[in-house]
């Protein structure tokens, strides 16, 4: 089951990852995402009522979008938000307990690390891919790059720092698919009534991912 997971997510190449006030608002930003061709969501446990809005999300689209939670810290949220349709489940740290409920409940496992040491400490604590966070912080694309040198097996994700301007080199370094936030996942876009404009920023993504691809 989990391959079938990490090829969705790696044919995707983009998981916007999804903070929002209210689950409305929620709901707004995943219609405006999946209109630009989005397959692929991360609901970040900072949402209010994260857990309804998975449900919420996976009987409305079914099969339609891979749905993956995320700010995840403990094994109880790990096992909720499963239940509740998540395929996979990031945090922004390390927490063994979520990386091993998650791999016990036939889930893909994206643990957030940053140094060397915890990188390869999550790896081998059985992660599908690390989630190098915050990427930016440390030098973005090319930080990536210099954990990959040592480190050729790694399946890394980078979040923090990701934007239109940046994913093409974030790709070249080795990334196996994008964590985007705000340059994406843009609450002040639904506020103001454009929800186009992430329609068109998703799709902006989408072909620089494509491109790159069929290089």
């Amino acid at each position: 089951m989990t391959e079938n997971i990490k090829q969705q997510i790696e044919q995707a190449g983009l998981i916007p990852v999804l903070r929002a006030p209210s689950a409305e608002l929620g709901h707004a930003l995943v219609d405006a995402m999946v209109a630009g061709g989005v397959t692929v969501i991360e609901v970040t446990m900072t949402v209010p009522g994260a857990v309804d809005l998975l449900r919420d999300l996976k009987q409305k689209y079914g099969s339609k979008v891979l749905l993956g939670s995320g700010t995840v810290t403990d094994a109880a949220q790990t096992e909720a938000t499963i239940h509740a349709g998540a395929e996979f489940v990031v945090s922004p740290s390390l927490h063994p307990e979520v990386v091993a409920k998650t791999k016990e409940m036939g889930k893909v496992s994206i643990p957030g690390s940053l140094t060397p040491t915890e990188v390869i400490t999550a790896w081998k604590m059985g992660a599908d891919y690390v989630k190098i966070f915050p990427c930016s912080a440390m030098g973005g694309a090319s930080y990536l790059r210099a954990l990959l040198a040592p480190f050729p097996e790694l399946k890394l994700i980078p979040t923090g720092g990701v934007t239109v301007q940046t994913a093409q080199d974030f790709l070249k370094a080795g990334a196996r698919a994008l964590g985007v936030g705000t340059d994406l996942v843009n609450p002040a876009a639904i506020a103001e009534g454009k929800p186009e404009v992430i329609t068109e920023t998703a799709r902006k993504y989408l072909e620089i991912i494509a491109a790159w691809k069929k290089r």
